[in-house]
């Protein structure tokens, strides 16, 4: 019955551990059911073979520790009951007593070790009858030994020894049974542990095979749930990764390999979609690809192994010199005669390699040619023509660069944004003493100052050098300044480039340097009279007025002095002869004077003395009087200058301290108020300072005021005077005359602000005003009359005349030759060469230019020759005397004659009655201009002049 049962239970067995496994809704739970379900079976093998080993233990103590131990202690209760006879024994056959109680001893330790040995035996017994037997030997002996101490040693007979051994042969026959119960009893107890053993084996046997056919089931079932998704999720992957993408992923359950499942068929889909899309994309980058070989500016060629040409574009065609759509292959070598198809089939090998050629008609071609893994070769043309002349021009450039940098008078180091040397220059080397060819590039500034150190011992140079590395360091700008050797200082100026390095120049400023030293220690002395300066007059000055409190009394004179014509000496004679006169003008000066007394050169031909230690009052005027005495007297005697006799005369302004102030500015000022009174009441005399003056000099700088504010305000006006044909009595053109006329004071006269206007820089717009409102009135009178606008010196200092006449014949649109403008010599005393090129401007414009006051000066013959002027006028003062007895008349033919014989037209000036006007048309006189023609007019009456004086000026 229970083999046929056995099939049923195995296969419910199977069915509840598959239950159990699938109850687990992951992969991971199942495991750990499977893992619960071993370690169950194991536990319960192990768990009965403890409780066999127990059962086997038990047994062994049962066999060894009772019976094994009872016969021992039995056979040792046995031996001693023979050592306790043969103690008795000996005891009986004793005869010494002491030997006798040592025996006596014996037997009661004996006795007592049996009693023991016994006592455990009985215990250790497994049976009664043992334990009775062990009991009887116990009351053998005890018998046997209270019968030996009842028998005194006198009653030691055979038949009692016999009675004694009687009872120990019953205890001897006793310990013999317990020994053989208690065996019998040990091999009973093996043969029951064989037994037990002998089951608990079987049994054991049985266990293990049960738990290794159940521990089996688990792991089939659980392989069963595992490898079976496995498998199918291996396949999918390896179809999918051979490129099946149709493949059809299994459905899958809640676990993990359901999971894996699924993904596996989003991921299938995910790559036929990213497989579509790239086909789609390598689609369209080979039609872009194709798109822009076609359209490239370079030649691209491909040439499989056999040389045949498989692709060329459009450039790359037009280079070899083939057709595009001509279908197939054709050999690279039909193109031959081409500059491309020559350079390929010229290249060696099948490595990477790029030549350049050279067309015929001119270009430069770069080929490039890379092998293709088929043996071919794909070759891009390009042209580099534009590079190549680049190229070219960057060479010239560099070597520009070069011979720039080598001819530099500045030391020159460029440096990159990690400090490394990028450029010097000559200069820089020989200024330090370095060997250029020990300069590398990538050089930190420190390892120049080594090359500086090693190739010389100056110190000072190196340490420029580290002084310069600290600040770039800092990251800092700078500009330095030190000697680098006892002969030679350099400026240092370092600034950061664009692109993050630093530039450093070095200058070799000993020279300028040495200047400046030289500057510095004549500072306080003029260059060229060796004199004191206007600086030190100054100092002196202050301290002279810083002594006027020191006591009563005390006092100073200060003195202005100007030389007389020394203008003429430098025009006539020269500069050079003008600047030894003013060093023999400063031994003169020095010669009048006291040691306590300082004189100094303020400029030019000014001169000023601070004459100190006089007394104030009339003692300080009496002494500056003397003073001036003396100086004018001195300079009563010519100079004598290089063959040249030279006379002039000393004109000086006098203030005194403290009477006419106590600064230095007020004092001076005083005494130049005071030159100019000198002056102006004439040449060779002195004068002193007074109030009045000062009150001409207010009005004079109130007069400036409004002259500044005059040609906004409007208050100047123009009238013109007319010039007249001689000879047709009609109006050839008109002098613009300037007018101010003051809210305040009236009509002043242009004697009065003209000069004014020169000495303050009013007359540049004046000037303007005066051209611009010319040019407009002109331009409404009658086409052939001119307008005639004198100009100043002044304007011709920055030659802005030319602008102001260019923009004023545009504002009014008159033509340029019906403008005239004159001049006087003093125009060209100043800069004769700038002056002559803007007067060769204006007459290229078609302006006339005349000279006015002819004859007056000393150089105008000379101007004659050097500017081809249209007009003359001869002076007024000329005319005027044309009746006298002199040489007024003979003066003027001669002008007429030289002006009719250069082709210029003369016009003679201030012509009042007509025996002038008779005497001037005698001698030839082209026009004429005076009272006795017209007083100057407002514009509008031009027009009735023209009438006046004839209908032909219309």
């Amino acid at each position: 019955m229970s083999l046929s049962r056995r099939p049923f239970g195995f296969s419910l067995g199977r069915t509840a551990v598959g239950a159990v496994l699938r109850g687990g809704r992951t992969i991971r739970g199942r495991i750990f059911l499977a893992f619960l379900m071993l370690s169950a079976i194991t536990a319960a093998l192990g768990g009965y073979a403890a409780f066999g080993i127990m059962t086997t233990g038990a047994l062994v103590d049962k066999t060894y520790d009772r019976s094994l131990m009872a016969i021992n202690y039995a056979r040792a209760a046995a031996t001693d009951l023979a050592m306790l006879q043969a103690a008795v024994a000996r005891a009986r056959l004793a005869g010494d007593s002491a030997e006798r109680r040592t025996l006596e001893a014996r037997i009661e330790a004996l006795t007592q070790s049996f009693e023991e040995d016994l006592e455990i035996a009985a215990d250790r017994a497994q049976s009664e009858r043992a334990t009775r037997e062990a009991a009887a030997a116990k009351d053998a002996v005890a018998h046997w030994l209270a019968a030996r101490r009842e028998f005194g040693p006198d009653q030691q007979t055979v038949d009692v020894w016999q009675a004694l051994d009687a009872h120990a042969a019953v205890a001897e026959q006793h310990i013999d049974l317990l020994i053989n119960f208690t065996a019998g009893d040990g091999f009973s107890y093996r043969q029951t542990a064989r037994a037990d053993v002998a089951r608990d084996v079987r049994l054991s046997i049985f266990a293990t095979s049960l738990a290794i056919v159940l521990s089996g089931i688990v792991a089939l079932l659980l392989l069963r749930q595992i490898v079976r998704p496995v498998a199918d999720a291996s396949t999918v992957a390896s179809r999918i990764a051979a490129g099946e993408l149709t493949v059809r992923v299994p459905e899958g359950g809640d676990d993990e390999f359901g999971a894996l499942l699924r993904a596996m068929a989003v991921m299938r889909d995910n790559i036929a979609a990213m497989m579509q899309e790239e086909v789609a994309q390598r689609r369209s980058a080979q039609s872009l690809l194709a798109d822009a070989v076609q359209g490239s500016i370079e030649g691209i060629v491909v040439v499989d192994a056999g040389g045949c040409i498989v692709l060329a574009n459009a450039r790359a065609a037009a280079l070899l010199g083939i057709d595009q759509a001509e279908p197939g292959h054709r050999p690279l070598s039909d193109a031959r005669g081409s500059a491309v198809a020559d350079a390929l089939l010229a290249m060696p090998g099948h490595a990477t390699l790029t030549a350049e050629t050279h067309t015929a008609d001119g270009r430069w071609l770069r080929i490039s040619r890379s092998p293709t893994r088929e043996g071919g070769f794909v070759a891009v043309c390009s042209d580099v023509s534009l590079l190549k002349e680049q190229e070219d021009q960057l060479k010239r450039s560099n070597a520009q660069l070069d011979a720039a940098l080598s001819n530099m008078l500045q030391g020159l180091c460029l440096y990159d944004a990690e400090g490394g040397l990028l450029v010097y220059n000559r200069r820089f080397c020989d200024m330090f003493g370095v060997d250029a060819a020990a300069l590398r590039p990538g050089m930190s500034i420190r390892d120049v100052a080594r090359l500086v150190e090693a190739s010389s011992d100056n110190g000072r140079a190196i340490d420029l050098l580290v002084e310069q590395e600290a600040l770039l360091q800092r990251g800092l700008s700078a500009s330095l300044c030190c000697p680098i050797r006892t002969d030679c200082i350099v400026a240092l100026k370092q600034q950061p480039t664009a692109e993050g390095g630093w530039i450093a120049t070095y200058e070799d400023v000993t020279q300028r340097y040495e200047a400046e030293a030289r500057i510095i220690t004549m500072a306080r002395k003029d260059a060229l009279t060796g004199l004191a300066n206007r600086m030190v007059f100054g100092e002196r000055l202050e301290e002279a007025a810083a002594h006027l409190d020191e006591g009563a009394g005390a006092g100073f004179a200060t003195l202005c002095l100007d030389l007389d014509r020394f203008k003429e000496v430098n025009d006539t004679l020269g500069h050079p002869i003008g600047d030894g006169l003013l060093r023999s003008v400063a031994e003169r000066l020095q010669g009048c004077l006291r040691d306590t007394d300082l004189v100094a050169r303020l400029g030019g031909d000014e001169f000023a003395i601070v004459q100190a230690g006089v007394q104030a009052g009339t003692h300080a005027r009496r002494d500056a009087s003397a003073l001036a005495k003396r100086l004018i007297a001195a300079f009563q005697q010519p100079f004598l200058l290089d063959g040249h006799t030279v006379t002039v005369g000393l004109s000086i302004g006098i203030s005194l301290a403290p009477e006419h102030g106590t600064s230095p500015e007020k004092l001076l000022k005083s005494a130049d108020l005071a030159l100019y009174r000198a002056k102006a009441t004439g040449r060779g005399c002195w004068a002193f300072f007074d109030e009045e003056m000062d009150v001409e000099l207010r009005k004079r700088r109130a007069l400036e005021s409004d002259l500044k504010k005059a040609v906004g305000n409007g208050e100047f006006e123009l009238v013109f005077q007319p010039i007249v044909k001689l000879d047709r009595q009609r109006i050839a053109s008109c002098e613009a005359l300037l007018r101010w006329r003051h809210p305040e004071r009236g009509y002043v006269s242009p004697a009065d602000f003209i000069p004014l206007a020169e000495e303050t820089g009013t007359i540049g717009e004046i000037g303007e005003w005066v051209l611009r409102k010319a040019c407009s009135e002109a331009a409404t009178w009658p086409s052939n009359i001119r307008v005639a606008v004198n100009v100043s010196a002044a304007q011709f200092k920055n030659a802005a005349v030319v602008r102001a006449v260019m923009d004023a014949l545009a504002a009014s649109g008159l033509p340029a030759h019906r403008l005239e403008l004159e001049i006087t010599e003093s125009v060209l005393l100043n800069d004769s060469v700038t002056t002559l090129a803007t007067l060769h401007t204006l007459k290229r414009l078609g302006v006339r230019v005349a000279m006015d006051d002819f004859g007056t000066g000393f150089s105008s013959l000379s101007y004659l020759q050097s500017f081809p002027f249209d007009k003359i006028k001869i002076d007024q003062s000329f005319v005027r005397n044309l009746a006298a007895p002199g040489n007024s008349r003979l003066i003027v033919r001669s002008v007429v004659g030289l002006g009719r014989s250069l082709g210029i037209t003369t016009t003679a000036e201030g012509i009042e009655t007509e025996a002038q006007l008779e005497q001037l048309r005698l001698e030839g006189c082209d026009e004429g201009q005076g009272y006795l023609f017209s007083r100057p007019v407002p514009s509008a009456t031009i027009r009735e002049l023209v009438t006046a004086l004839g209908r032909n000026a219309a």
